[in-house]
């Protein structure tokens, strides 16, 4: 279980030239993600977010930024509630190409597949996330919880808070 933070970690970079983009709005409120790893031997994790518009600006940008700099190729499509991105990056030596499509409502539920080859390594995940309403007492804009019990808020993390363990 320690572990899924760093493996998490190493998914989204892989995954974020897919994301490094402006990703519509989600509803604000909790979101649970339930993602699935088809390329490694790691069960479905869970985790859920809780936003308001702000935090949700932040959370996407952070896919961005220098990702979207060392990003030589990026195509964007948009048709209907379907987006499909395709990039070709550069992270020091290694080259990560990624497909992306998203799909959904960003208002009540969405999908994302993934697809990302980095140093001749394939990676799959899958993404999907409901909105399962407004946040829990307690919780504040920024907030991530993962399966484990592990919690951080983005805009703590932001200012170099540790997560909080459970």
């Amino acid at each position: 279980m320690r572990c899924f933070p760093a493996l998490f970690a190493g998914f989204l970079v892989a995954a974020a030239p897919a994301f490094a983009m402006d990703m519509p709005p989600r509803k604000p409120g909790l979101w649970e993600l339930k993602m699935e790893f088809d390329s490694r031997n790691l069960p479905p994790r869970t985790m859920k977010q809780c936003i308001d518009a702000a935090t949700d600006k932040i959370m996407n940008a952070n896919f961005g930024g220098a990702a979207q700099e060392a990003c030589s190729r990026r195509e964007i499509s948009k048709a209907g509630d379907t987006i499909v991105v395709d990039s070709v990056c550069k992270f020091g030596a290694a080259l990560s190409t990624s497909h992306a499509v998203v799909s959904g409502r960003f208002d009540s539920d969405y999908m994302v597949d993934i697809t990302s080859t980095r140093a001749g390594t394939a990676t799959h995940m899958k993404i999907a996330a409901k909105w399962l309403g407004p946040c829990a007492a307690g919780q504040r804009p920024g907030d991530v919880i993962m399966s484990n019990g592990m919690t951080m808020n983005m805009l703590d993390v932001q200012k170099g808070a540790p997560p909080k363990r459970p």
